[in-house]
This record gives structure tokens, C-alpha cells and sequence, in this order.
């Protein structure tokens, strides 16, 4: 099957943005507060969002990973960004081990770890947990592209991303992936057969929510 391509947030490429937000709000499951005292959530909390794949022009991707169109002379190896290996965590770890065996059940390959996209998803995992959102743009206004760009993640032909958070779970990344298998658009970027690459990165905030990100990649 032929990947395609990310589907883009920004309102400038023209495209239509498809975003899947899966609320999950059970009763109390705010914190309460008695003579401004804060206590701890009643219930879990969770909340996922995905994006899916969608055709982008390739002048458009040329430009947002920062590449011409026209051929290219030889780029001086002083110029090129190193490549920083980052070991995963066990809950990244986990997620990422679950992730694969929902592929393996419905008979697709497993995805390969990859160092460079669990630096990509754990940097976006760890900003979201420090300023307090959950969104596939960030702070600065990058999507998934632009943030891969930014880490020299350039050769690809499909990029994808999930990304959710909960609290109060005694296993926070099997509910992360059980919560996203009962979403459509999480699903379909999960068993996607077209994705060969992926990393996971996960984030705690200081409130104790747990964040993920997962980046899916084909080369």
C-alpha cells in the first residue's frame, strides 16, 4: 500500500485538518477544593488526540522541511546536524511494546525503533507536560513536520503522530494505548501499514498528568 502523506494543522497549506479529540470526563474527575485545599482527582482523567494521514504538495513539504525542489550539491559534513541517540524509558518502552503487539494480532509488521523520532516525540511530550496543553502544534507554532525539520528529520515519506495524556493509573501507558485503539483515527495511525518507524516519548507533569507522544515515520 502506498504511504501517505502528513496531514498538516496549519490553515496556510490549505488543507482540511481532521483532528479526532476523544474526551474521556467521568464524574469528579476534577480535583475539588475545601478551604483552598486541593485534593486529588476522584477518578482518572484521559484525553487523546490524533492526526491522520493527508496529501500535502510536495512543494508545500519541500518547504516546510526546509529543502528545494531542485537538485542539490553535495552538503558539507560540517553543516549537518549530529545525530543524537536517546535511550527509551521504560514506560516508553511499554507503550511502544503494546503498540507492536496490537500490530502483530491484526497480522501487521512491527514498527522499528527509532532513537531520532523518540527524541522528537519526548521533547513535544515534555513541553506540552511544562506549559500545561495538548495539541499537535506547539508552542512556537511547528506541527509534527516542523518540529522534525527543526531536528534535521527530513527523508520521509509519510509522518504521523498520536498524542494523549491521563492520570491517575497505575499503568499510564496501557491505558494510553487501550484508549487510542478505541479511537478511529488513533487506530488507523497505529495499524497503518505503511508506517515502518516510530518513537514514543512520555512526559509527567507536576500535577501528575502523564503525557505521550507517539510519531509514526515511513522512510
Amino acid at each position: 500500500m502506498k504511504p501517505q502523506n502528513i496531514k498538516h494543522s496549519f490553515i496556510s497549506l490549505k488543507t482540511v485538518h481532521v483532528t479526532c479529540v476523544l474526551c474521556l470526563l467521568l464524574a469528579g474527575a476534577f480535583p475539588s477544593y475545601a478551604n483552598e485545599t486541593p485534593k486529588p482527582p476522584a477518578k482518572p482523567v484521559a484525553r487523546l488526540v490524533s492526526t491522520s494521514a493527508q496529501e500535502v504538495p510536495a512543494r508545500v513539504r519541500a518547504r516546510l522541511i526546509g529543502i528545494s525542489s531542485a537538485p542539490k550539491r553535495p552538503r558539507d559534513a560540517t553543516n549537518v546536524a549530529p545525530r543524537i541517540l536517546v535511550a527509551a524509558t521504560d514506560g516508553e518502552q511499554r507503550a511502544f511494546e503494546l503498540i507492536n503487539d496490537q500490530r502483530r494480532t491484526r497480522n501487521r509488521k512491527s514498527l522499528e525503533w527509532d532513537s531520532e523520532l523518540c527524541r522528537l516525540a519526548r521533547m513535544h511530550s515534555e513541553n506540552m507536560a511544562r506549559y500545561g496543553f495538548l495539541s499537535h502544534v506547539d508552542q512556537d507554532g511547528l506541527d509534527t513536520s516542523g518540529r522534525a525539520a527543526e531536528l534535521s528529520i527530513v527523508r520521509w515519506q509519510a509522518l504521523g503522530e498520536n498524542i494523549a495524556y491521563n492520570q491517575g493509573f497505575d499503568d499510564p501507558a496501557a491505558f494510553a494505548v487501550e484508549r487510542w485503539m478505541i479511537s478511529d483515527k488513533h487506530r488507523d495511525n497505529i495499524l497503518n501499514a505503511g508506517f515502518t518507524h516510530s518513537g514514543l516519548g512520555v512526559a509527567r507533569s507536576a500535577d501528575g498528568r502523564v503525557f505521550f507522544t507517539q510519531v509514526f515515520l515511513t522512510r
